[in-house]
């Protein structure tokens, strides 16, 4: 199995809304943008995507809009619910996807020994590469270094972590354990550079839906040993990143790129557009980068 594509910068896509409905001709353009930009996997239906509003249907026409504008870069669908027939179903749908990323299960707040088996009978489900998505301060439930390495060890499929835990040590621990060719991808964007340069294969970014190219270039710079070059990237995109973030993702993110006239600003409930606060600090952090 080649793994080699989940390596890089992977770009956790917004799901554009307008008048309440998916608007997929904004989503083909965003698609094309990443490309152009030069990311190297494309990670729609994701917790960035607002995907537990979206209906089936509309999974499978933004699955199918993303890959049909991907250029040929590999796209990685988020599949994960809260129940194990429901992330199934999800698999089943969207079986054209090059990998599928699963959530710790939310709401459940299961044991070490509960997410271990989930994992291990979603793989068994599929013969494509999963990627497991480890995001406690949104599911209720941290998967451990621990669990993450016997799923790596025990399952030929599973074959990397998105850790956005913000635990380091966790993450640290994983990077040391982890068997050849399993990968770990950073889930939160001021976290990457210190994985990377501990050994982390890349990230699944939220900011590189807002600035591509820049993003992409300071993975890349990080992912080729040109660390100098990439924490100095790094830094300059510090207040994105944190900027991103002031509220619940992707409250901000869409906020920004209605500014750059990407697409409406426009969520489902129970989220909501920024706050005025927010958009003024977005406008002023905006004014410090130029995309190529």
């Amino acid at each position: 199995m080649d793994k080699n594509f989940l390596r890089g910068c992977g770009t956790a896509m917004f799901t554009p809304f307008k008048n309440g409905e998916v608007d997929y001709e904004a989503l083909a353009l965003c698609t094309k943008r990443q490309v152009a930009g030069g990311v190297d996997f494309l990670v729609p239906l994701g917790t960035t995507g607002e995907t537990p509003t979206l209906s089936a249907e509309e999974k499978l026409q933004v699955f199918q809009t993303v890959r049909s504008n991907s250029g040929g870069l590999p796209v990685v669908v988020g599949v994960g619910s809260n129940s194990l027939q429901g992330t199934i179903d999800n698999i089943n749908l969207l079986s054209g996807a090059d990998a599928f990323l699963v959530v710790v299960p939310f709401y459940n707040k299961p044991p070490q020994r509960g997410i271990y088996q989930y994992f291990k009978s979603i793989a068994s489900r599929t013969t494509k590469p999963v990627i497991l998505y480890n995001v406690p301060s949104r599911t209720g439930a941290n998967c451990s270094a621990e669990t993450t390495l016997a799923l790596a060890r025990d399952v030929k499929n599973i074959v990397a972590v998105k850790e956005a835990s913000g635990n380091l040590d966790q993450c640290l621990e994983i990077l040391k354990g982890a068997p050849e060719g399993f990968g770990l991808l950073s889930g939160n964007d001021e976290d990457t550079a210190f994985l990377m340069q501990n050994g982390a294969a890349g990230v699944i970014s939220v900011a590189s839906n807002v600035l591509p190219n820049t993003v992409a270039g300071f993975i890349h710079s990080m992912q080729e040993g040109r660390f100098k070059e990439g924490l100095v990237l790094h830094d300059a995109l510090m207040p994105l990143f944190k900027a991103l973030f002031v509220e619940p993702n992707p409250i901000p993110g869409k906020a920004a790129m209605a500014m750059l006239g990407l697409m409406e600003n426009s969520l489902r409930l129970p989220l909501v557009p920024a706050e005025p606060g927010t958009e003024e600090l977005l406008r002023e952090v905006l004014k410090n980068y130029k995309e190529k």
